[in-house]
């Protein structure tokens, strides 16, 4: 599959069969993060594999609830977590990206930059993942407060993203995409 392909084709997958996914396999999902570009090279990166069903389960938990027809319910996410077979866990070193080497912030992004280079890894491990047949969701919306304490993270890191990762039940839906020309400028903002 080329990466054009890839990229056109991969969905935000909710539903996991039990299949396992073997480590060599989640190895080669997370050698396509590792390889992301990132400021300075600083490759500020963490990843934590979860497959211990109680664990996914707490940290699902930390996830926001969502109102549907005035009625709190679980998060669809939360229940991709407990139902994949891994949880990838991205987590960021802070006071790295972005900044000098004494950490001052160099951006007016202030200590920020750090979500760029995790953005620019885990898009490198989605697609890595679909094209190996693999299906993966980008979670946010949870206490990354409590997670962090659940998974044991040190201070100076922050966990940004998570994903569950596994083999499909079912396809992703397809998102409508807007016209390139709605959302390209020439040379200056709102120049068509």
């Amino acid at each position: 599959m080329d990466v054009f392909e890839a990229i056109k084709n991969r969905r935000s997958i909710r539903h996991y069969k039990p299949d396992i996914v073997d480590d060599k396999t989640i190895q080669t999902v997370l050698e396509a993060a590792h390889w992301a570009p990132s400021w300075g090279n600083i490759q500020c990166w963490r990843f934590i594999v979860i497959r211990d069903p109680k664990i996914k389960t707490d940290i699902a938990d930390t996830l926001s609830r969502v109102k549907i027809d005035n009625e709190w319910v679980e998060n669809a996410a939360a229940k991709s977590i407990k139902q994949a077979p891994v949880l990838i866990v991205i987590c960021a070193e802070k006071g790295k990206a972005g900044c000098s080497a004494d950490g001052t912030p160099v951006t007016d992004k202030g200590d920020y930059w750090f979500m760029f280079d995790i953005a620019l890894a885990v898009e490198n491990l989605t697609l890595a993942a679909h094209t190996l047949g693999l299906g993966t969701v980008i979670v946010g919306g949870f206490d990354a407060v409590k997670a962090a304490q659940l998974l044991g993270v040190p201070e100076g890191y922050a966990i940004v993203t998570m994903t569950p990762l596994g083999v499909p039940e079912r396809k992703g839906q397809i998102s409508p995409r807007k016209q390139l020309s709605e959302v390209l400028f020439k040379d200056k903002f709102n120049n068509r």
